[in-house]
């Protein structure tokens, strides 16, 4: 056989490759074990689950878990090797620990090239990318925007606040005004995606740095800094805020106990839902204000080298990352008025999402993209690390610990020893 000819029998091969995978696979899988949390891109899967199991002859399980609980779980099963889970929800906080662990594929490897992956929101892709190779599918991120109540604003003679001088004076404000709402709410429970993800964009605005050299620095002045001020501003929010977890602040702000919210962008169509939101048409919208950067983060569905190490398994649990991701999931979802894990650009261009939601969210994502990045460590000791300075700014937020200096230090002692272990 001359060079050509084996290149086009290698093409045609290549082309042929999932077709007879399919053929091949179809009923080799009892059960896909798909871990996940219980977001709208997941939990919208369920009316369509018989068409995926349908196709494979299988039955897909999928386990809805809270965030913390997930990420254990997803770690247990693939660092002890159980291999229980063909499918894992990985996000920006694990992503780095689990490619240097070896426990995902890339994402090339796995998922057909006819969902096209390259569709993918660029800001969601690059936080799921390590060294130039892609290891999960996005549905759900982005970065943070602010958003306020238009009408207590206006009630105050207030604008929008451009400056984080701005929002805490206004904060004050509207907290000591007769309106009915606290000034400001935000997360305060431990844990990396928890109070560190709200605590880190402050951190960052004053000039925190997680590392000097090799040693950890977020018990710079800082970091002091940045923690007081975020526990002052925990004295204008709703009682028992510095357990608050994400959703316990996003329901407090739609249900019109709180002011200024600054949280993750896709929260913003959850305000205009007029069967949960009280505040429908009082929202408005604008970047975080400066110096704040704005916290970039994706999450989505990964597949495990440990529970699927089978060709078969391997082949239905990338065939699910593409599906339970693709263009016609997403349309699915927009057609149900479900507007808040977009992962695609042609979703996000499209006329049904513009009809979901207010232009001036869209115009709020757009100018908010320029300050969005990656902002906690990365390293794969960053869960680790997170997790325990999480305890720490709990401690300080809830009352009981009030030397910030001295818990900061404690954390960072704690890093060093996590860092060490990688070497």
């Amino acid at each position: 056989m001359d060079i050509k000819t084996l290149g086009l029998t290698t093409a045609l091969c290549t082309i042929a490759a999932p077709l007879f995978a399919q053929d091949a696979c179809v009923g080799s899988l009892d059960t896909l074990n798909v871990i996940a949390q219980g977001m709208p891109a997941v939990t919208a899967l369920d009316a369509h689950l018989a068409e995926f199991n349908d196709k494979w002859d299988t039955e897909v399980k999928i386990t809805l878990l809270g965030e913390n609980e997930r990420r254990a779980k997803s770690r247990l099963d693939a660092s002890t090797g159980a291999g229980s889970y063909q499918v894992i929800y990985i996000d920006e906080a694990n992503l780095a620990e689990y490619v240097e662990a070896g426990w995902v594929y890339p994402l090339g490897d796995v998922v057909p090239d006819t969902y096209d992956l390259g569709d993918f929101r660029t800001d969601l892709s690059n936080v799921a990318t390590v060294d130039g190779v892609q290891y999960f599918a996005p549905f759900v991120g982005g970065g943070d925007v602010m958003m306020y109540r238009k009408d207590l604003f206006e009630a105050a003679g207030l604008s929008a606040p451009e400056t984080l001088d701005d929002m805490v004076a206004a904060i004050k404000t509207l907290s000591a005004a007769d309106n009915g709402a606290y000034g400001w709410s935000a997360r305060g429970q431990r844990g990396s995606g928890m109070n560190v993800w709200r605590w880190t964009p402050f951190f960052r605005a004053m000039g925190g740095e997680w590392m000097d050299g090799d040693s950890p620095a977020f018990n710079s002045d800082a970091a002091v800094a940045a923690t007081e001020l975020y526990t002052d501003l925990m004295t204008y929010a709703p009682p028992g805020v510095a357990t608050f977890n994400w959703s316990d602040s996003v329901e407090a702000f739609r249900g019109g106990q709180v002011a200024i919210l600054i949280e993750s962008d896709v929260f913003g169509p959850w305000m205009e839902d007029p069967e949960k939101s009280s505040i429908v048409g009082k929202v408005g919208y604008a970047p975080p204000p400066a110096p704040l950067p704005s916290a970039g983060w994706s999450h989505g569905w990964a597949v495990s080298k440990v529970g699927a190490a089978e060709d078969c398994s391997k082949t239905i649990a990338g065939d699910f990352v593409g599906w339970a991701t693709s263009k016609e999931m997403e349309q699915n979802r927009i057609n149900a008025g479900i507007a808040s894990d977009i992962g695609r650009v042609s979703t996000l261009q499209s006329d049904g999402y513009k009809a979901l939601v207010p232009q001036e969210y869209i115009d709020a994502l757009l100018a908010t993209g320029p300050k969005t990045s990656l902002l906690i460590m990365a390293s794969p000791a960053w869960p680790e690390i997170g997790d325990n300075l999480g305890l720490a700014l709990e401690e300080v937020f809830s009352g009981t610990r009030d030397d910030v200096q001295g818990a900061l230090d404690e954390a960072a002692f704690f890093a060093e020893d996590s860092l060490a272990r990688l070497k």
